[in-house]
């Protein structure tokens, strides 16, 4: 039981498959989309989902400083995904990653794992993939004063600096109102006649006015505009402007959505549908604005609407363009698992890698003289254990043939009393040992040597039984001490291992805070490692100290067994040789007579 109990402690968790033996960590991630979590109602397919990570569903502790050491595993362990880092920051306690999730459903939760704690891994270079190939733009405005770089594989970076604010909805955002922040015209983002839209971003005004433009893009005749009328958001193509719907509030963080499938335009407010247009998307080739009218582009012949809209004032997060019309379930979907209230993605406890348990990581925190008390501890576990093992053998052996001499011995009762030291009916091996034979080979050789010296044995006195009772009870004494032979170690094992543990804890201790100090950094993750390695002497001390304890009482139990039985046959064999031979012997009846 010792020996799986530590198995048990020190070797590999096998029962759980690990993606790679080099990550030491991973953490579990639920997606739940069901209506008791991210209450998506379909199936948003394959979805970018943001992970927040703070203090407190992550303790920063065994990542790498950058996060290059984070990997993302689907449920069967094998299947790698996507990620994509806005954020990482381990002294502060926050990082934002996006996760390229292959397919979110509110019909049932799914399990992804998330593996760190490998300082050789490399940065993982896929987190252009992240988001699939139909987003032809994505900005995190995660960098300032710089203009907004895309995410995605096609570069449509922006065409002038972003003004950065801090304290968005993810992250960075981007500070609008002084100026538009022009986006390009490459080949990927021009939008042909009917051809499918999407559109996406976390918007904050500042103050509800007329007309503001969130998002413009003119070509000639064409027009499309996404924008907020004294807090009521809209759209407007061709000068065609959809009917009010759900307002938002100013100085509060809102997500606007606009899709098109080629024969309608629809906008969404906080991921519910708000209104719509009968109608398809013009061809749009020129550059694109963010947060004011693109009005450079407009052709003589531009709709007379775009003269009364103005700039939009306020801050702006998270946009995206697509080139394909996105399912209600995934546009509904960003809106509820990017803020701060999500509830689409659910962590786990953090597990620890098979093979790396609890006590491998103390073993290695463990400093010299440590090593030296578990050392010695060692050394006095293993010769207790020997000694209790070859003293169960021996009281073993010792009792069997104990018994079996009893059985021969009392078959012979009748005869005399050396009938069995001159026959052959006790086997070699009952008398190597049994300690009853020897207590009987000396009083027959007592007997014998009296014989020797005249004296007659067909009536031994009182003070002869007494003498060969005596030389019994030397026997029986050698016996015991043979028996007891070695037992000291084992008590001076059961009171001895505490204290020597006790004192590597103790000099552990002392060395933990001498080095703290010295390094000048008093916290729990300075000290922990020392304070745990430094207890584990003291454990080690009472791992060695109760086995012995424990064998030392079960092999006292068997010494005073054999003791006893010695004794008993000492009075037995005293009180059959008063009877058989001794002064007060029955006399026959015919001597009576004479």
């Amino acid at each position: 039981m010792l020996v799986l109990t530590l198995l048990s402690t020190l070797l590999p968790d096998l029962a759980h498959a690990w993606w790679q033996p080099d990550w030491a960590y991973r953490k579990p991630i639920t997606i739940d989309a069901g209506p008791k979590a991210g209450a998506i109602g379909g199936d948003a397919g394959r979805t970018p989902v943001l992970l927040r990570l703070h203090t407190g569903n992550f303790s920063f502790e065994g990542v790498s400083e950058t996060g290059a050491d984070l990997r993302f595993v689907a449920a069967d362990d094998k299947t790698v995904l996507n990620h994509q880092i806005e954020q990482f920051d381990p002294l502060l306690g926050i990082a934002l990653i996006w996760i390229d999730v292959p397919s979110v459903s509110a019909a049932g939760p799914q399990q992804l794992w998330m593996y760190y704690g490998n300082a050789k891994a490399p940065a993982s270079g896929n987190g252009q993939r992240t988001f699939d190939p139909d987003y032809t733009l994505v900005y995190h405005f995660a960098e300032g004063s710089v203009p907004a770089r895309d995410t995605t594989a096609y570069g449509n970076h922006s065409q002038t600096a972003v003004v950065s604010v801090d304290g968005t909805v993810i992250g960075k955002g981007a500070q609008l109102g002084a100026a538009p922040l022009v986006l390009p015209s490459s080949p990927s983002l021009a939008q042909a006649a009917g051809a499918p839209f999407g559109f996406s971003a976390w918007v904050r005004p500042e103050k509800l006015g007329p007309q503001q433009v969130v998002y413009a893009r003119r070509d000639g005749a064409g027009e499309l505009v996404i924008g907020i009328d004294q807090g009521v958001p809209f759209v407007q193509v061709n000068g065609q402007r959809s009917n009010p719907g759900q307002p938002v509030q100013a100085g509060q963080w809102s997500h606007l959505a606009v899709k098109s499938d080629g024969k309608s335009v629809s906008l969404y407010v906080g991921g519910r549908p708000a209104a719509s247009l009968a109608t398809a998307l013009p061809a749009l080739n020129t550059p694109a604005t963010l947060g004011a009218d693109a009005a450079a582009g407009a052709a003589p012949n531009a709709p007379a609407a775009a003269t009364a809209l103005s700039p939009f004032s306020g801050a702006i997060d998270e946009v995206r363009l697509s080139k394909v019309a996105r399912p209600d379930a995934l546009i509904l979907a960003d809106a509820v698992s990017q803020g701060a209230e999500s509830r689409l993605a659910v962590f786990g406890a953090d597990e620890q890698q098979a093979g790396k348990s609890h006590f491998g990581f103390i073993l290695a925190a463990m400093p010299l003289d440590a090593w030296i008390v578990v050392g010695l501890l060692g050394i006095m576990m293993a010769l207790s254990w020997a000694i209790m093992i070859s003293k169960g053998r021996s009281y073993g052996a010792t009792s069997r043939a104990n018994a079996a001499f009893m059985v021969h011995f009392r078959e012979a009762a009748g005869a005399p009393l050396d009938q069995l030291a001159k026959s052959n009916r006790v086997p070699e091996a009952v008398k190597a040992d049994s300690s009853l034979w020897r207590l009987y080979e000396m009083a027959v050789e007592e007997l014998h040597r009296r014989h020797q010296m005249g004296y007659d044995l067909n009536a031994v006195s009182d003070a002869t039984i007494s003498a060969i009772r005596a030389a019994m009870d030397g026997v029986m004494v050698r016996e015991s001490e043979r028996m007891a032979k070695r037992m000291n170690w084992l008590s001076t094992t059961i009171e001895g291992a505490p204290y020597v543990g006790l004192f590597g804890t103790v000099i552990g201790i002392m060395l933990v805070f001498v080095v703290a100090a010295m390094a000048g950094a008093v916290d729990i993750n300075s000290v922990a490692p020392g304070m745990a390695a430094a207890l584990l002497c003291t454990a080690a001390g009472l791992g060695v100290a109760i086995p012995a304890l424990f064998g030392y009482n079960w092999l006292a139990s068997r010494s005073d067994s054999i003791g006893a039985d010695m004794a008993v046959f000492v009075d037995e064999f005293a009180t059959r040789l008063a009877e058989e031979q001794g002064e007060g012997r029955r006399v026959p009846a015919a001597l009576h007579r004479a």
